[in-house]
């Protein structure tokens, strides 16, 4: 499978690219200025937010993730299609003095019914308290070291380290409800509640 993301651009710069996407090999060499034709995408330390170069001007840049994968394919015969990526992360050039996008993660998605995504078509995060967190993950270690934890969230039988086992209650095997035959041999006699069970 290849790598690949999506390019969003602004509408003047995509007619730039599409002209120069669209010119022929024979035209492009014979430009009168090579830099016209020339494209660069650099990134700073981050690896989030770039620079985005097309011929002497450049455009802020900025690597976000989509909300849900976009799957990629290509076709030779226009009649099979063949997947050729998984695309997960797009590149969004804008213009100077558009407002940098909030986050990592581009909350809409490629098309229209994808808008706003991430807040109506998936789940919300629950809202988790931190203390309360903190108290089951003590009470699950304290567990996984053999120490009883009750229901008031005191420990026992061992230190708060937990290093000690506590040994084994032993109980009695259940026994099952079996009647023992008379003195002469017959059964007892049933009740009605009991027959009712059978």
């Amino acid at each position: 499978m290849e790598e690949q993301f999506i390019l969003r651009v602004p509408p003047s710069v995509a007619e730039r690219i599409e002209r120069l996407m669209n010119e022929s090999a024979a035209a492009s060499s014979s430009s009168s200025n090579p830099d016209d034709t020339s494209l660069d995408l650099s990134f700073s330390e981050d690896g989030r937010n770039g620079t985005f170069m097309i011929g002497n001007e450049s455009f802020p840049a900025s690597l976000l993730d989509l909300p849900a994968v976009v799957e990629s394919y290509k076709t030779y015969d226009d009649s099979v299609l063949i997947k050729t990526a998984d695309i997960g992360q797009m590149i969004m050039v804008r213009e100077e003095n558009d407002p940098a996008p909030e986050g990592v993660e581009y909350k809409h998605g490629l098309t229209p019914p994808m808008r706003d995504a991430r807040r109506r078509r998936f789940r919300r995060e629950p809202d988790l308290n931190a203390k309360l967190v903190n108290q089951v993950e003590k009470h699950l270690i304290n567990i996984m070291h053999g120490v009883s934890v009750n229901q008031n969230a005191s420990v026992i039988g061992g230190e708060e380290g937990g290093d000690r086992k506590k040994p084994p209650v032993a109980r009695a095997p259940k026994q099952p409800d079996v009647q023992e035959p008379t003195a002469n041999g017959e059964e007892p006699e049933r009740s009605d509640s009991e027959e009712s069970e059978n």
